[in-house]
């Protein structure tokens, strides 16, 4: 890992400075991506933003930022991301301290401005090199999530293409997930949409897939497979309701793709359960349609009341053994097994020793 110390002035930093909005913040000769495309966008409350300007104005030390050195020879901001843009912004002449912009300053106030030189550090190396480097000295304001690491560091043509499609403010994954708020969770700008993209594909190796393509001339291959999944959960489950924000579509994608199943069927079975009010996790009704698996389904439990009067009515004996313990030796069983309809209730509450009820449990 190679990491070097560059004292840089605030002049040749902010030459060339271009602000496009979410299509990202340029400057150091065009050499200097500030904000990457479609990257977070944080922006400094106006206090902030001036104490950044006056640090520089009364000539004190700013802190240290860090920049990727990419393969072509350009930077990519890593940390200091605001402080620059901040100081680019004065000098552009975008707003003013104390009612004085930049140009309102006199010559020697502007040349000490610009003249003032930044701390900033040149990071390159191998690619775990540089995550575990970022990792280290992530202690910024905004800390950069996960994703926001990784992107830092497989920076390419694949991951440019893969934020067009993922990481802008209504980009057309946000849009194809239903305006992003009823499929999925997160935020584009905060990469969690790419992010939740990528752990789908490739079964929770992120860094893996995006070292595999990051010099892929493209993210067609993540694009079509997010379309497949999106249009698999619409198929399958046409009817939308509040519960569907937020599940691992593709998780279930990837195991149940193949499975035939009846858009229909899965319809009236959903619409009976969420009426069962034995159920407290609806979320969990559409994984359990499909595993079978009860614990998605976090079936109410006996309450502490019904636990007493079942064991006072069997008097402290276990049904299945024959032997007696005390209640705090025993669990609280469905009789009636709920699948097979058996309620949440007290005629359907006994008391089993711990050893028959996992037993039982086993065997469901």
């Amino acid at each position: 890992m190679k990491v070097e110390l560059h004292k840089i002035p605030i002049k040749d930093v902010v030459k060339d400075y271009k602000d496009s909005a979410e299509e990202g913040v340029t400057a150091y000769g065009g050499k200097l991506d500030i904000r990457p495309k479609y990257q977070r966008e944080f922006v400094y409350r106006d206090r902030q933003r001036d104490e950044v300007v006056e640090t520089v104005r009364k000539n004190f030390p700013l802190n240290i930022m860090y920049w990727v050195k990419k393969a072509d020879g350009s930077f990519e901001v890593l940390d200091g991301q605001q402080r620059t843009i901040s100081v680019a912004q004065y000098v552009a002449g975008d707003f003013s301290i104390n009612e004085k912009y930049f140009h309102s300053l006199t010559k020697d106030e502007q040349n000490q401005i610009l003249n003032y030189e930044l701390m900033i550090y040149f990071c390159e190396g191998k690619e775990r090199e540089k995550l575990d480097w970022f990792k280290i000295v992530n202690i910024a304001g905004e800390k950069l999530t996960d994703q926001e690491l990784l992107n830092a560091v497989y920076t390419g043509t694949w991951l440019s293409d893969a934020k067009l499609h993922f990481s802008k403010t209504n980009c057309a994954a946000h849009s194809l997930a239903g305006d992003g708020g009823q499929l999925m969770n997160g935020s584009p700008i905060r990469q969690e949409l790419l992010e939740t993209v990528l752990s789908w594909i490739n079964d929770g190796k992120i860094e893996e897939y995006m070292s595999k393509h990051q010099h892929d001339k493209n993210a067609d291959e993540l694009w079509e497979y997010f379309q497949k999944v999106i249009e698999w959960v619409r198929k399958t489950f046409p009817k939308y309701r509040k519960e569907m924000k937020g599940i691992e579509w593709g998780e279930l994608y990837n195991k149940f793709k193949n499975k035939k199943l009846d858009s229909k069927k899965l319809e009236t079975e959903i619409s009976e359960l969420m009426q069962d009010e034995d159920i407290t996790n609806h979320k969990g009704i559409y994984l359990y349609v499909l595993t079978r698996d009860e614990r998605y389904l976090n079936i109410r439990a006996f309450t502490d009341k019904q636990k007493r009067k079942a064991y006072e009515r069997q008097k402290g004996i276990c049904p299945k053994c024959k032997k007696h313990f005390k209640i705090e030796e025993m669990e609280a069983d469905h009789i009636k097994l709920w699948s097979e309809g058996g309620k949440t209730i007290d005629e359907n509450c006994q008391m089993l020793c711990r050893d028959d009820h996992r037993e039982k449990s086993s065997k469901k």
